[in-house]
């Protein structure tokens, strides 16, 4: 158990007005001990918050006037005060056991904590779930919460997790949705384990078991050439279009008695089969956007300008926890930094392998031939990982290394985190400037547009 460190302190803030300063460590709150920033954010939503605190070694006690509810304006240096609740599952098809060696620490770290679930939307199997952990959640209504399910079978689903509890841990499910919590569902496609007829029971018992979950999403398992599982192989066309007939015919029968689709298939299913992707109004409320699921609907709408498209959404409750840190368990993306000048005749975007199959066509479609995209191989992971998230600095070098100079190109955000790829480079090694943009339609959109003589968010020069 760690305490809560304030990292910075809001000018003007109750926080601020009441001397909290960065470094201090907040001992108690309330009199209360917060496990995590969820903890935090009940006791900091009182009026006159009372707290002890240690700074420089020195122990001592204020009050911070404020209003209930108020933000007391202090960011905090991490989102768990307490371990990490890890995974002790050993799934054949997780991507982290198909990582190389030497990349940083935190790229190994396979959590099962309901908590950052509902913090960041990471997938939990509930493997490790308690009876306090229920308790918790429906006292504190913890929601939505995403849950990996795989497959219904008890048997194979404890074969899957390599975890003999994986075959009762969805009685957890069960318990959560009996008390009202909203859960988003995951099954991740494994060719000739949980596909095929295995799927369809998935989604019968969901129908008759499981029919409270808000949505299921449905996405194929991707691979690494570092993967040392000789039963886990990609998708091939014919399965993926095999699995969407199966999904379609689901969404037409939940929509029927349910009143909405409830299960979605990824866009990568979609590129698989070779299929058109689903229109826009077929995603309800995106709530697998993150997953995704109806990525390229979104995108596409906001590249045309509906700003209802146009969040860049995230999964989770984190973004509106007051004191949340930036830096924890998703990327905080990075924006580069403003310099004048640099006027360029050809625009590229750089992007990956699905990237090109569906910006290619809208870029073609409405005005924007003249722009080029650049593909980028995924030499560095292998397998069959070709979205732009895995994008990897070596192989953005590499392919810049080819490339013609005096082009603007364009880097989606997506792949950084804080300036620094998967692999460790930044985008300051790249062999050429790049000019960072957030990974959503409107943003691209913005980008292309801009005039020469505005102003560029250029990083990185070799």
């Amino acid at each position: 158990m760690s305490y809560p460190t304030i990292l910075s302190v809001l000018p003007g803030s109750p926080a601020d007005r009441a001397g909290l300063v960065a470094g201090d460590a907040l001992i108690s709150i309330q009199g209360s001990n917060p496990r995590d920033i969820i903890e935090y954010q009940f006791l900091v939503d009182e009026p006159n918050v009372e707290i002890e605190l240690d700074r420089g070694g020195i122990v001592s006690s204020l009050v911070v006037e404020k209003l209930a509810g108020e933000p007391l304006g202090a960011e905090i240096s991490s989102a768990l005060f307490d371990r990490v609740r890890t995974c002790d599952n050993h799934c054949e098809f997780c991507f982290i056991y198909q990582l190389p060696k030497g990349m940083r620490k935190s790229l190994y770290m396979k959590d099962d904590d309901y908590r950052l679930s509902f913090l960041y939307g990471n997938f939990t199997t509930l493997t490790r779930f308690t009876e306090g952990d229920l308790e918790r959640i429906v006292t504190q209504r913890l929601s939505p919460l995403f849950v990996s399910l795989h497959t219904t079978d008890p048997d194979l689903r404890a074969s899957m997790l390599r975890n003999p509890r994986g075959a009762i841990s969805l009685r957890w499910l069960s318990a959560l949705l009996d008390h009202g919590i909203e859960v988003h569902g995951q099954v991740v496609l494994c060719p000739g384990v949980n596909d095929g007829s295995v799927l369809e029971r998935t989604l019968s018992d969901i129908a008759i078991q499981y029919s409270k979950l808000a949505s299921v999403g449905v996405v194929p398992l991707g691979l690494s050439r570092f993967s040392k599982e000789p039963n886990m192989r990609a998708t091939t066309p014919s399965e993926a279009a095999r699995s969407l007939d199966t999904i379609e015919r689901f969404q037409a029968l939940f929509n029927q008695y349910l009143g909405h689709r409830m299960v979605y298939a990824s866009d990568e299913l979609y590129l698989l089969a070779g299929r058109e992707f689903p229109t826009l109004d077929r995603y309800g409320d995106f709530p697998q956007h993150e997953n995704g699921i109806g990525m390229f609907r979104a995108f596409e709408a906001s590249f045309l300008g509906d700003d209802d498209y146009a969040w860049g959404r995230r999964s989770g409750f984190f973004d509106s926890v007051d004191g949340a840190p930036h830096q924890g368990y998703r990327p905080h993306r990075y924006r580069g930094r403003n310099l004048l000048g640099s006027s360029f005749e050809t625009t590229t975007v750089l992007t990956g392998s699905f990237g090109v199959k569906v910006l290619r066509p809208l870029l073609d479609s409405h005005g924007y031939s003249h722009v080029k995209t650049l593909e980028v191989p995924n030499d560095f992971f292998g397998g069959n990982t070709g979205v732009a998230g895995l994008m990897t600095g070596s192989d953005v070098a590499s392919v810049l290394h080819g490339a013609p100079d005096g082009v603007r190109y364009l880097l989606p955000d997506v792949c950084l985190n804080d300036g620094v790829f998967l692999d460790g480079m930044t985008v300051a090694d790249l062999p050429k400037p790049v000019e960072v943009v957030a990974t959503d339609g409107a943003s691209l959109r913005r980008a292309l547009r801009q005039e020469k003589s505005e102003r560029r968010v250029v990083v990185g020069h070799g």
